[in-house]
């Protein structure tokens, strides 16, 4: 884990603290879901936290970060990056008014990349680690924005492990929005409001 300066809960866990609050925003590649999350982020007061779990792993992606610092320079953020102890750090984070997780999809990617080529990462596993991801969310003190993709809007996959990686994030999605206050589907950079606070 790096630092920049600029199935037991899962479905019916402990509901989250009184002073926190958790927005899920989903949505297409390119649909704003970045921008979008950060706008409100920054309209709260500080400090925040931007939690980064995209490999850099080319010249691409290096300059793609890189923007992105670019953007969020100056306005009071600290970047934290992590590409798989999604759970540690919001474990660590408990007590920052604004944390924003940049994104959901990547930190299931870089999972499924780490584990055994002969023991894939199954439902069971993120079923599991997202509902040690919502203990620790429930434990937080301030709003946390998490950053998602819908993947199974297109075609259907045609190797096993890109069906398997789009069903790992579908199902980490529906836990995450099942117990978030907010959910927030983005297209075309407008937001539409799924999911309100205190609504079931």
């Amino acid at each position: 884990m790096t630092t920049d300066k600029s199935t037991h809960t899962a479905l019916h866990g402990t509901p989250t603290s009184p002073t926190s609050k958790v927005v899920l925003i989903t949505g297409g590649s390119r649909s704003g879901k970045s921008h979008y999350a950060q706008r409100r982020a920054e309209a709260l007061p500080g400090p925040r936290t931007f939690v980064a779990t995209c490999p850099v792993i080319d010249g691409e992606l290096t300059e793609r970060v890189d923007r992105h610092k670019r953007d969020r320079a100056g306005r009071g953020w600290e970047t934290i990056e992590e590409q798989t102890a999604l759970v540690e750090v919001m474990a660590e984070l408990r007590d920052h008014p604004v944390v924003l997780v940049d994104c959901l999809t990547l930190w299931i990617n870089n999972l499924l990349y780490g584990a055994s080529t002969d023991q894939l990462l199954t439902e069971e596993e993120i079923t599991e680690l997202c509902g040690q991801l919502l203990d620790q969310l429930a434990l937080c003190r301030g709003t946390v924005f998490l950053v998602t993709n819908e993947v199974g809007w297109g075609v259907v996959p045609a190797d096993a492990l890109s069906r398997r990686y789009r069903d790992l994030v579908g199902r980490c999605n529906q836990l995450i929005a099942q117990r978030a206050d907010e959910v927030v589907l983005m297209t075309a950079g407008l937001p539409l409001y799924i999911k309100k606070e205190h609504q079931s």
